[in-house]
């Protein structure tokens, strides 16, 4: 009876399949605890390590999750209901084959809908973008690390449920190879690499991103309307338009009851998940909070200033919070660690650079109707600048303090 194979010599340095090693580690180390483990009183050992600080992310996610699936599914069925939707063939397949019907009253069928659109971007998602990870590793002859988790989970949250799957593809790839790989990989890119691709996706095809991509039961004289349309309503007709007949609430902004791309609709989601990076400590305050109080400043200067022709220079700061991507782009997307400015000091003014910088395009380029996904981008480039003046600022006060 021969003995049974070994991976490790198939899969370990000098076997057959040596180059194939991080397809066959990935999957381990994913549910296991790495067997390679430092012992010496050299090594700096610390309880977080990048798998438990990609989970605590993913988990503080997992609320904007059952959001995007909730919410997506009941404004699919609000328009259908409204007739400004029509049904999907094989998404009525499913609904007949387990039994269910459309209704917006149904959390049931509302979530189940809501899965059908958002599932198959999470998967395409994870099929290219984990498989480009595993080509980089493959041939830099490196281990697959847990960095790619976090950007699959967000890739698709911050899109509209309806863009096609190809441009899925390939605005992942285009965020792992331009974004992180090309920089050295996991902790050496200098930008968000989710909020690259949406931004790639952005500028290369509009008209699926901001265009006709999301349906609104409340307007059925059109098909769609963009994934900015409240802000963009209140770009054109000021902020009574808001909360005028037919349109929402402060409150629906706020639990998430409105369209828009998939998981940036519900602030009140996106506070539970910033609850859980604080309490981790994976997520930083100073940065939040700095980005609060560069948009509250920010809207209560222009909130000063009479224009006939841009409205949205009269929008209050709490409808700017609730609206589009802010409290989704804040807490998930300006904390990362890697392209975050990691000085304390730093990060209060990277924070409020954000909030200014957001409501600048939001407001004063209304064609833009959104401004926190440019923002991020553009501060994310002038971190490392903000640690270096901090820490030349630290030292000449320390030069200056022992000159005697």
């Amino acid at each position: 009876m021969s003995a049974p194979l070994d991976p490790e010599k198939l899969f370990g340095k000098g076997g057959p399949l040596e180059k194939l090693y991080p397809l066959y580690e990935a999957p381990l180390t994913i549910l296991f605890t790495p067997g390679k483990v430092t012992r010496d009183a050299s090594h700096v050992r610390d309880g977080l390590d990048l798998k438990r600080l990609m989970i605590t992310v993913v988990v503080a996610l997992f609320g904007c999750v059952a959001m995007a699936m909730y919410n997506t599914g009941l404004q699919a069925h609000l328009a259908i209901e409204a007739g400004a939707l029509p049904l999907d063939s094989w998404q009525t397949w499913v609904f007949d084959f387990i039994g269910l019907k459309y209704s917006s009253e149904s959390v049931l069928a509302c979530v189940v809908h809501g899965a059908l659109y958002y599932i198959p971007v999470l998967a395409v998602t994870f099929m290219v973008g984990g498989n480009i990870e595993a080509l980089v590793a493959i041939i830099r002859g490196h281990e697959i690390n847990e960095g790619f988790l976090v950007t699959g989970m967000l890739f698709p949250l911050i899109l509209p449920p309806t863009i096609p799957l190809w441009q899925v593809a390939l605005g992942i790839s285009f965020a792992v190879v331009i974004a992180k790989e090309i920089f050295g990989g996991t902790g050496m890119n200098i930008l968000n690499v989710a909020l690259t691709g949406r931004a790639f996706l952005f500028f290369a095809y509009p008209a699926q991103i901001s265009g006709d991509s999301v349906w609104i039961a409340a307007d059925t004289s059109v098909d769609g309307v963009s994934g900015a349309t409240w802000l963009a309503r209140s770009a054109i007709d000021g902020p009574a338009a808001l909360a005028a007949t037919g349109s929402i609430t402060w409150w629906d902004a706020f639990f998430g009851f409105i369209p828009g791309s998939m998981g940036e609709t519900s602030t009140l989601m996106c506070l539970v998940g910033l609850a859980v990076l604080l309490i981790t400590g994976v997520g930083s305050w100073r940065i939040v909070v700095g980005a609060a109080v560069g948009t509250i400043l920010t809207v209560l200067l222009f909130n000063t200033i009479a224009s006939d022709t841009n409205p949205l220079l009269a929008v209050p700061f709490w409808w700017h919070m609730v609206l589009g991507g802010w409290a989704f782009g804040v807490v998930f997307m300006a904390t990362d660690p890697v392209t975050a400015a990691h000085s304390e000091s730093g990060k209060w003014i990277y924070g409020f650079l954000i909030g200014v910088m957001a409501m600048l395009i939001r407001v004063v380029n209304p064609a833009y109707p959104e401004g926190i996904m440019l923002a991020i981008l553009f501060v994310n480039l002038f971190a490392a600048l903000i640690d270096y003046y901090v820490v030349q600022a630290n030292v000449k006060r320390r030069a200056a303090r022992y000159a005697a």
